[in-house]
């Protein structure tokens, strides 16, 4: 199967995310838990869950999933900041249990000048307070482009996450096309040997999804500005061998370009024409 999606608007429920999925062609969808700018979240509507979920198998949906509010900052110097982000992951990953056995991505964070060590310090600290045995979501780390004191924008950053977090079994990571490219990994010329690479470093069972975009900016930017797929300096011939690798084809892969719902349409239809079968 392949799983192709984009980002969709929670605001009227998983429902209605599910029926403009299908509308455009995609079989999985990412969405907010929240405001992406943080805020209070959306009481569950129970019987708007048991539709979707219902919808979802009848159309063979793939893995979804949340992302936390970029606002979040698990590393944060500030108590205040770093407790709002341990509050808000601790009760999206309860109100996750409504749709069981899907992921919930969110960016590691910015160690603000305390350094890097003292940042991946702090995040497996946030991970180690709120993963539980009994949790069905996977939280995925997501790879980042490495601006200013972002932490994870090496594959080294997460790996370091992961080992001091208990129960990492419970851990994956979401590979961002744009971020990965940004941050100095070349998956225009050298995709096998980025893959080789995280797989040595963090292991290819950990990567569970795959942010595809395209960069604004030039290779080992350190910035982070997507694109529209093939308009960027990734270009259509990576993403080509992208979607088609044998370890990534597999994942399922959530579009965050700068589209609407037509742009995103058309995306899709052309990323299943160049899919290999």
């Amino acid at each position: 199967m392949f799983y192709i999606g984009c980002h969709l608007s929670a605001a009227k429920g998983f429902t209605a995310m599910g029926k403009a999925a299908l509308k455009i062609g995609a079989d999985t969808f990412q969405f907010f838990t929240r405001n992406p700018r943080g805020g209070a979240a959306k009481a569950i509507d129970e019987d708007d869950v048991a539709s979707f979920l219902k919808l979802a198998r009848e159309n063979g949906f793939g893995v979804l999933t949340a992302h936390a509010p970029y606002t979040l900052n698990a590393c944060a110097a500030n108590d205040d900041t770093r407790r709002f982000a341990f509050e808000t992951m601790a009760d999206d990953l309860k109100r996750m249990e409504h749709i069981p056995h899907n992921y919930y991505n969110f960016h590691p964070g910015a160690h603000v000048g305390q350094g890097i060590e003292t940042g991946i310090e702090k995040i497996a600290e946030v991970l180690n307070g709120i993963l539980t045995e009994d949790q069905t979501t996977t939280v995925l780390l997501e790879t980042m482009a490495g601006k200013g004191s972002e932490v994870g924008g090496r594959f080294e950053e997460l790996r370091a996450i992961i080992d001091r977090v208990r129960l990492n079994a419970k851990l994956g990571v979401c590979l961002d096309t744009c971020h990965v490219y940004d941050a100095g990994y070349d998956i225009v010329n050298d995709l096998d040997g980025v893959l080789a690479e995280f797989d040595r470093v963090i292991g290819l069972d950990r990567l569970k999804a795959v942010h595809l975009n395209d960069s604004k900016n030039p290779f080992a930017s350190h910035k982070d500005r997507h694109e529209k797929l093939g308009l960027g300096s990734i270009g259509r011939d990576a993403i080509r061998q992208i979607v088609n690798h044998p370890a990534l084809r597999g994942l399922p892969f959530y579009l965050e370009t700068p589209n609407e719902l037509e742009g995103y349409a058309a995306e899709i239809a052309w990323l299943k024409s160049i899919r290999q079968e």
